[in-house]
């Protein structure tokens, strides 16, 4: 089973991270993007501390994985690293202030790091589940992956950057859908570190197999009496 304080430690950070976020809609003056939020005054902390305590998560994570199941778990441990480390980059480069065009060296990395967290996530989630046998701790992760690639294709064609966003009117309503990526992205960490953590759990909850010097008498054929095993 995965250790606990993996599995606690994913859920606690990405939800102070949720909380962090959910302080700077509520509290500071409305931004489009999320990240502009720590342009304005008293905005830096909480988007700090969102940032970085969802790359506390994706961390937990990963090594919650390396503990349980490392064989399994390299590819889809190795993109929760770049998800931590896109976050980690999100913080130390910030962005730039309100323009769909790169105007500083800053702004490009903490653009092309936001990409790596919003890419790299979905992916994570889909490898882990793969292969995996038909059951609803795994179905929702798959539910959750597919549900954050999809948000996160339908943000990308909304965004102002792009030449589809005219199209669809992508302007007026990008800063809601990244918040949908972000929430989808979130609810799919929780998904999988509740999924492994059920999964061994189930596993060593199972009884432990007959073997040759330990039979099972707990299913034994119907006998006569006077042949029966004593107890």
């Amino acid at each position: 089973m995965m250790p606990r304080q993996y599995v606690w430690g994913t859920i606690a950070g990405t939800l102070v991270s949720a909380g962090a976020l959910a302080y700077a809609q509520v509290a500071l003056p409305s931004q489009i993007l999320l990240s502009d939020y720590a342009l304005v005054s008293g905005g830096l902390a909480p988007v700090v501390v969102g940032m970085l305590a969802l790359a506390g998560a994706c961390l937990c994570l990963a090594y919650g994985l390396a503990a349980t199941d490392p064989a399994r778990t390299a590819a889809t441990r190795v993109l929760l690293l770049a998800g931590a480390a896109g976050l980690t980059m999100s913080v130390i480069f910030p962005t730039d202030p309100g323009t769909s065009q790169v105007g500083s060296v800053s702004g490009e990395i903490h653009r092309w790091s936001a990409a790596v967290v919003f890419t790299s996530l979905p992916v994570a989630g889909w490898t882990l589940a793969r292969g995996r046998r038909p059951a609803p701790r795994w179905n929702a992760v798959r539910a959750m992956s597919v549900s954050s690639a999809v948000a996160l294709a339908v943000y990308l064609a909304s965004h102002p950057a792009t030449l589809t966003s005219p199209l669809i009117n992508g302007g007026a309503y990008y800063g809601l859908l990244e918040r949908a990526v972000v929430l989808a992205e979130m609810g799919l960490l929780i998904a999988m570190a509740l999924a492994i953590a059920a999964g061994r759990r189930a596993a060593r909850s199972r009884p432990a197999p007959a073997t040759a010097d330990r039979p099972d008498l707990t299913e034994q054929p119907d006998r006569p009496d006077g042949q029966r095993l004593a107890a």
